[in-house]
């Protein structure tokens, strides 16, 4: 794919580090941001405590109905560059809570940065978040998405604006993806990987970016001293689902990432997972640059970055989008509009709406 800018406009930026430094983001602050040095990565063992989702605690909580009967899409349509719609969110609150894994347990994880629905905290169920509102350009999306705070100093640093997370096809076919089913929530990465782990990730894109400075696996000792420059990472989720379980145990078995068919270059689905979903891929900006030595993550190193994604999309929009942007080979904005095939039309309305 063809490289996207990694520098924001002056201006933005240098309005972002401003805000930043003043304290003046509007977003509201967990009242201990430096949870993570209590709580660093999630070292507790992974509760196994019951919830309204999972009553008996064991951690699973199945899809209702289950997919059943696919089989792994080999197919090769006609090649498309692009195959995907963004969805935009701002920042919304830091608290130190984890809904999937530590549901029903507030202030148990290290600090998260939490964005689109505003009412993510550890209570947070598929109907507590279908009933809250959102900071997604699309009203639609009351999806909770989050990751562990940016930490320069000891003080929280935020993203400024609506963030970038794109929903993909990670299969050769993508005729074949298909909405995420309502209530799916998964971890993409882990707090307690090593350097070499990250880097190895199939989720690994670019890693750590500041200026020209990229596939940092830690933060960048330097970055430059610009108005133009800050910290960015980008990092790809699993996109194959087992069409059993909303929810397992280490919160990630359910889900895998495509692997390569035989004797092709094509990606499909593993046997074990074979129902396609879309690839989503966070893209994040934080505005910090100069001297980095300071910065970490409420979770540790740079390497231990991760997020984790709760669905609660309405599902008539999420499949509109995913019809018209990802199966329909598209590149997308937060509307479903592609600006190079204005003849498709838009998925939503100018209110990020069906129309």
């Amino acid at each position: 794919m063809a490289r996207r800018s990694k520098l924001f406009s002056g201006l933005l930026v240098s309005g972002a580090l401003l805000l930043t430094s003043l304290g003046l983001t509007g977003v509201a602050m967990s009242a201990d941001p430096v949870a993570g040095q209590v709580h660093a990565g999630h070292a507790m063992p992974v509760s196994t405590q019951s919830s309204p989702e999972d009553p008996d605690g064991d951690g699973y909580i199945p899809a209702n109905p289950p997919v059943t009967g696919v089989v792994p899409s080999k197919a090769e349509p006609p090649h498309r560059y692009f195959h995907e719609f963004q969805a935009n969110c701002s920042v919304t609150h830091t608290r130190p809570d984890d809904p999937i894994v530590y549901p029903g347990q507030p202030g148990k994880s290290h600090d998260h940065t939490f964005m689109g629905n505003t009412t993510t905290n550890a209570a947070s169920t598929t109907a507590s978040l279908d009933a809250g509102n959102t900071t997604c350009k699309a009203p639609g999306d009351r999806s909770a998405y989050w990751m562990p705070t940016l930490l320069k100093g000891g003080t929280p640093v935020l993203p400024v604006g609506p963030q970038t997370i794109y929903y993909k096809a990670g299969v050769t076919d993508y005729t074949s993806v298909r909405p995420f089913p309502k209530g799916l929530r998964f971890v993409v990465g882990s707090p307690m990987q090593s350097a070499a782990e990250f880097r190895a990730h199939r989720g690994f894109v670019e890693g750590w970016e500041c200026g020209d400075s990229y596939f940092n696996t830690d933060f960048p000792a330097q970055c430059p001293n610009r108005a133009d420059v800050q910290l960015n990472i980008r990092f790809q989720a699993p996109s194959c689902w087992d069409g059993k379980y909303l929810d397992t145990p280490n919160h990630q078995s359910h889900m895998a990432y495509p692997v390569v068919n035989p004797g092709t270059n094509n990606n499909i689905c593993p046997d074990d997972h074979p129902v396609a979903l879309p690839m989503i891929e966070f893209k994040m900006a934080f505005p910090v640059n100069g001297d980095m030595s300071q910065v970490k993550l409420s979770s540790g190193a740079g390497y231990s970055f991760h997020y984790d994604f709760f669905n609660a999309w309405d599902a008539p929009t999420l499949k509109a989008l995913v019809d018209h942007c990802v199966v329909g080979a598209l590149q997308c904005d937060a509307r479903g509009y592609d600006q190079t095939h204005p003849e498709a039309g838009a998925a939503l309305d100018a209110n990020y709406r069906l129309p």
